[in-house]
């Protein structure tokens, strides 16, 4: 386990090195000047000249991206052009509103899709199992900016039982998570529903049931532990999105998370915090998928050989 661990490990360095690398030749080759936002555009030659050198942009690109990954193994990922603060404590303020409706939606959908799809493998080919699937390709195949904008109709302007904007509270919360859960929750329950059928038709489920095992605990505790194994992997991509997935949603409730904060810094194009917020996703995703690998190889140890 300990050689698995570390191989997994040792793939994932080169690769966040790998990303930093994209992340900085694609902002420092785009367009946008980062000191005529510091400075203003009508600023003289010489201001601009001493702004691009305090903020090192006077360097070689090369040096330039050393600095930084310095830097950024040590937290830092150096000051905000806008905010003028440090882009560390900008993600730092603005991280747990996006991990607070991130886990959320997260848990809602399990919450959702676990009973659903052992329902629907149970009740397979009939109409239940039919709602059921109908129900999940709708709320995958619905994007999910159009489903969050349909909430704030309803939900916001028509029936106003809920808030559309805001942060702090529970009502605040509600619409942000159900319009981020409803892809994932419609993936996860076809996922579980058919890991389900084919754990169904194992002989040891039909021993169980010659056992006289009452159907709910078959269900729910033998063939659901061995179902949910395949389930592992997307868990793994989805804990990796609960940072960066939020982007549009964020947006659109006025949610004061990182998402936000990413287009706006894009938009204003303060490129130490698109730097820091991009390679931030990028490792929460692998990282994600890294210990999705290692617990799939702690619940069935044949993935090791």
């Amino acid at each position: 386990m300990l050689r698995y661990i570390l191989r997994k490990v040792a793939v994932a360095i080169p690769l966040l090195f790998l990303v930093s690398i994209a992340v900085f030749a694609m902002l420092h080759t785009g367009q946008g000047d980062p000191v005529q936002l510091f400075v203003g555009p009508t600023a003289p030659q010489s201001v601009q000249v001493q702004a691009r050198h305090e903020l090192g942009l006077d360097k070689p690109l090369p040096t330039q991206y050393f600095l930084f990954l310095g830097r950024a193994l040590h937290g830092d990922f150096g000051q905000s052009i806008i905010y003028r603060e440090p882009v560390s404590q900008i993600i730092r303020d603005r991280l747990p509103a996006t991990l607070l409706l991130g886990f959320t939606a997260l848990l809602l959908s399990y919450v959702l899709a676990i009973p659903l799809g052992i329902l629907a493998a149970a009740r397979r080919n009939t109409w239940v199992d039919y709602s059921v699937t109908g129900g999940a390709l709708l709320a995958m195949a619905v994007p999910n900016f159009w489903l969050a904008l349909l909430l704030v109709l309803l939900f916001g302007v028509f029936w106003q039982w809920l808030p559309v904007s805001g942060y702090g509270s529970f009502s605040t919360l509600v619409l942000p998570a159900i319009a981020l859960a409803a892809e994932g929750t419609g993936l996860s329950l076809r996922l579980i529903r058919s890991s389900m059928i084919e754990v169904l038709r194992q002989d040891y489920i039909r021993t169980l049931h010659s056992k006289g095992l009452a159907r709910s605990r078959i269900l729910g505790i033998h063939a659901l532990k061995n179902a949910l194994i395949s389930t592992i992997t997307l868990l793994g991509l989805r804990l990796g999105m609960i940072i960066g997935g939020a982007i549009v949603i964020e947006n659109i409730f006025a949610w004061p998370g990182i998402g936000r904060l990413l287009v706006s810094s894009a938009l204003q194009a303060d490129f130490p915090v698109v730097q820091g917020l991009t390679l931030l996703l990028a490792t929460a995703a692998i990282v994600a998928n890294v210990l999705a690998d290692i617990l799939y190889a702690v619940i069935d140890p044949r993935v090791r050989y």
